[in-house]
């Protein structure tokens, strides 16, 4: 069962994962960030750029915040530059951090519903599904960022769970 604790979890490695990912990123040419690989979103950039939107959309869904500018099939390109994309990336992270920091049982125990563009129309699922949904959703791209980034010859530290983090939180 999805617990409170387990959202925290999840979002604190997803911070420190995404942190690790871009600090590794960082270090290759923009030119390696930006070129074709055969990814589902083109680059590591447009990966990375992608998986920005998703965490975006999603947590206007949980928090009612901002929804991202763009429909899905322009998330790749929605952010072109490295370095704004890395503060939005930031920004994503403080703001999923902030939602697992209040989530409780009683709203976990709730359905969401809402319009899916992707789907065209209008959706309901248990939070709980969801929450599972949008933290493997992260660990999804993250993992083709990975596997891209260690393709082009950078490393990203550590990417088990036991290993980034102490324990739960």
């Amino acid at each position: 069962m999805i617990t409170p604790s387990y959202v925290r979890t999840m979002a604190a490695y997803n911070t420190e994962m995404n942190r690790r990912l871009y600090a590794a990123a960082a270090r290759l040419p923009e030119a390696d960030r930006q070129a074709p690989r055969g990814a589902f979103w083109g680059s590591l950039h447009g990966t990375l750029t992608h998986l920005v939107w998703g965490d975006t959309m999603w947590m206007s869904r949980f928090d009612g915040g901002d929804r991202p500018p763009v429909a899905i099939r322009d998330s790749a390109t929605m952010i072109a530059d490295f370095e704004e994309l890395t503060a939005r990336r930031t920004q994503a992270d403080t703001r999923i951090e902030a939602w697992a920091a209040r989530v409780d049982d009683a709203w976990l125990d709730h359905d969401l519903v809402w319009f899916s563009g992707a789907a065209q129309r209008e959706m309901r699922a248990p939070r709980t599904f969801l929450v599972t949904h949008f933290f493997n959703h992260q660990t999804h791209h993250r993992g083709q960022a990975h596997a891209l980034i260690t393709a082009a010859g950078e490393a990203t530290e550590d990417t088990d769970l036991m290993l980034v983090l102490d324990g739960p939180r």
